[in-house]
């Protein structure tokens, strides 16, 4: 939810299968070897994973089904083949989140990460409309502009994306794009798909199931959230101070003090929501600007940010590990770590187009508001459910900041058209009796574990668990502890031995110090 990531986008739109891809060896293998023969006429775009052979293609999808006058938009997809002999035992399909992640590109980290399930199991991929290998149907936003501009900018862009895009702009679902991934399984010739979706994809995922029902034969949900969560984000508000105190009390030596740093947030929030800090930001393919650090900008740093890559290299420091140092500094009087951090984040911005990530969540997903109304209606609407908030429900934060600081809830997307437009997806939604493993970071903010449990009562049939000292989509920790009891569950229908998930190692906390 980057919550579901855009651009780094959960999710943002840098993909954290694709960071795991660039830092593990095992998973950067430069030439393919078919397992049963050369595949014929691969696209030049299909890639290489070794020891198996990968097929691909695209297919031809209506842009807005029922509106053939709009065109058609289209979508590729890649096979990764099981290397066992005889016939795959199932086929996978990963969906790596957003809205707006692409799939294909991320073949070998997916296949270093299920290594052991793809010995009798296929690997779909399938890069939703708009993105990677499919089609583009851009709408003129770069992530670098819409992620680091203002909330008044970001609404601003969010306006201009619906414009551009006109009658297009429905072509972007959940539901279409899970129509395009049962066309594909169609056109393979597959009965059932084991669906596996992160961030993003835990939306996705229980879209497909309530479209396709029989089509399904389990799913795994990491990262994940439910169809009905807070558009005020409360519980990734709450999850903020809780990570900050769960970091300091597991650090070895006592690197900090929790509710100190539980302190220092609060008294930063205030301070920058009376008077904004300004950084330079030098971001890579986007040049250089002035980026106004106001309480938002600083929620958004800890809650999506900071649930980054969590767990990685547990062992090296990391935006969270380093934020209640740099949170005691500000409040000190030295801005110069909150700085550098801000620094170093607004390197991941890019010129990525953002209308997969705008389009789906300003279509999809449930505001405070109604679709129905007027704008001026929409805002008595949006502001009676911030000052219906209770004190304290959103942590160290104002409602007003902390709502402010998501990149897919909160106000943004208020200047939403009304026509052209769909009805955001039902968040009750008749859903297969399958079995269903929910997977949590206890250090992850962006999509929290109240979230994950919640996302698990969706169901009949769900198993919900947590992984120690990991942030958001937990397959990122280096030893395939999680991969491993998400390849078990797939397999089997059951978690199996899942200890190792309270093993993980705690990360690294820069020391506090006065």
């Amino acid at each position: 939810m980057t919550y579901k990531s855009a651009a780094r986008h959960v999710g943002l739109a840098v993909s954290m299968m694709a960071v795991m891809a660039s830092v593990l060896p095992a998973a950067t293998a430069t030439a393919s070897t078919p397992v049963t023969g050369p595949a014929a006429a691969a696209p030049a775009w299909c890639p290489a994973v070794e020891g198996h052979r990968v097929d691909c293609g695209r297919l031809d999808r209506p842009l807005v089904a029922g509106k053939p006058e709009l065109g058609e938009v289209e979508v590729s997809y890649a096979v990764v083949r099981h290397s066992a002999p005889g016939p795959a035992k199932g086929t996978v399909a990963v969906n790596p989140g957003g809205p707006g992640e692409a799939a294909i590109g991320k073949a070998e980290a997916f296949a270093w990460g299920l290594e052991g399930l793809l010995e009798d199991h296929d690997l779909l991929l399938v890069d939703p409309r708009g993105t990677g290998e499919s089609q583009r149907v851009p709408c003129g936003v770069t992530d670098a502009e819409y992620r680091f501009g203002t909330r008044a900018q970001q609404r601003a862009a969010v306006a201009r994306c619906a414009r551009n895009l006109g009658p297009r702009v429905a072509g972007y679902t959940s539901a279409a794009t899970a129509d395009d991934i049962d066309a594909i399984r169609d056109r393979l010739g597959v009965p059932q798909l084991s669906l596996y979706g992160l961030s993003y994809g835990t939306y996705l995922m229980p879209v497909y199931a309530s479209r396709h029902p029989e089509r399904v034969r389990s799913m795994v949900l990491s990262g994940a959230y439910p169809l009905a969560h807070d558009p005020l984000a409360r519980p990734s508000a709450q999850a903020v101070s809780s990570n900050l105190r769960r970091i300091c009390e597991r650090s070895a030596p006592v690197a900090c003090d929790g509710e100190q740093a539980v302190k220092d947030l609060a008294t930063t929030a205030a301070r920058l929501r009376a008077e904004p800090m300004t950084v330079t930001i030098t971001t890579d393919g986007a040049g250089t600007h002035e980026k106004k650090v106001t309480e938002d900008k600083l929620a958004n740093l800890l809650f999506e940010a900071a649930s980054s890559e969590v767990g990685l290299e547990p062992d090296q420091p990391s935006l969270l590990g380093r934020l209640p140092h740099a949170l005691h500094r500000f409040v000190k009087g030295d801005t110069a770590p909150l700085r550098k951090l801000v620094q170093e984040e607004g390197k991941s911005g890019s010129t990525v187009d953002q209308a997969p990530y705008i389009a789906v969540t300003c279509n999809d997903y449930q505001k405070a508001w109604s679709k129905d109304a007027p704008l001026s209606e929409r805002w008595r609407q949006y502001n009676a459910a911030l000052a219906s908030v209770r004190p304290g429900e959103h942590g160290a934060f104002s409602a007003k900041g902390f709502t402010e600081g998501t990149t897919d809830g909160g106000d943004v997307c208020i200047g939403w058209p009304r026509r052209n437009t769909p009805d955001p997806q039902p968040t009750k939604i008749g859903l297969p009796d399958v079995p269903v493993l929910v997977l949590s970071g206890d250090l992850d903010a962006n999509t929290p574990v109240a979230s994950g449990e919640k996302a698990a009562r969706q169901f009949r049939d769900s198993r919900f668990r947590t992984a120690r000292n990991m942030g958001h989509v937990p397959e990122l920790e280096p030893s395939r502890c999680v991969t491993g009891v998400s390849s078990h569950f797939i397999r089997t229908g059951e978690p199996g031995d899942t200890s190792c998930l309270s093993g993980l190692p705690p990360i690294t906390v820069t020391p506090v110090r006065d």
